[in-house]
């Protein structure tokens, strides 16, 4: 494994590959994106050309530039090729977020990550080289929408009809073991884990009895799982 080092802030720091990752855009998305890389262990180059973002994200991160990357020419002075993956969290300058998409894809980064504001918008990042898209104001509007009433805590959609829901155990399911109910027969959702009381998340098992104040993660088609937890 070849050595490489990038000087920034006058320092020379080492980079090692495979476990670097370079986020571009350090707004609210990119900045959560890049802060919580850091603390999963990885080595984050964060870019933005916003002055004040970088000076704000210079404590947070391995390494942090204010640069233009919507230029291949520039990519390749920030060491871009050194990168296995990239983030692009840029959303409110469209033009912006398709050039550094497609500038990162002509340096040869391997797994580039974009974020969409649009339908149209994420298509174009698809073409011009993302390997995955996100949309994270749709999809925390879509989870957001699902917390409404009550009875659901959290909501994963994990693709267009499956999904993972955080509840309350309803009334019905309590002093019962989940063999005993049958949860995935009478209503298509499977138990995946659960958090007794005060205690915290653990594995369902056959043998489990659920009572009164219980969580649940049940997993399951939409509807099911929508249904489900609705009965709290």
């Amino acid at each position: 494994m070849a050595d490489h080092s990038r000087r920034t802030r006058g320092r020379t720091l080492p980079v090692i590959a495979g476990t670097q990752v370079l986020v571009v855009g350090l707004g609210r998305f990119g900045s959560a994106v890049a802060s919580e890389l850091t603390q999963l262990g990885f080595e984050v180059l964060g870019v933005d050309t916003d002055a004040r973002r970088v000076q704000a994200m210079s404590d947070a991160l391995t390494h942090v530039v204010e640069a233009d990357t919507t230029s291949v020419e520039v990519l390749e002075q920030l060491g871009a090729r050194d990168f296995d993956n990239a983030v692009v969290g840029i959303g409110s300058d469209i033009e912006a977020s398709i050039l550094t998409t497609s500038a990162l894809a002509d340096a040869g980064v391997p797994n580039i990550i974009a974020k969409a504001v649009t339908d149209a918008h994420g298509r174009i990042l698809e073409r011009v080289g993302a390997n995955t898209v996100v949309y994270p104001e749709k999809e925390m509007g879509r989870r957001v929408a699902h917390l409404v009433g009550g009875s659901i805590i959290d909501w994963f959609q994990l693709d267009a009809n499956f999904a993972m829901v955080e509840t309350l155990a309803p009334e019905e399911t309590l002093g019962r073991t989940l063999a005993d109910l049958g949860l995935r027969a009478r209503y298509g959702v499977t138990v995946v884990c659960f958090k007794p009381g005060d205690g915290g998340f653990t594995y369902a098992t056959a043998e489990t009895v659920l009572e009164q104040g219980d969580v649940l993660v049940v997993a399951g088609p939409s509807d099911a799982c929508e249904a489900f937890a609705r009965m709290t």
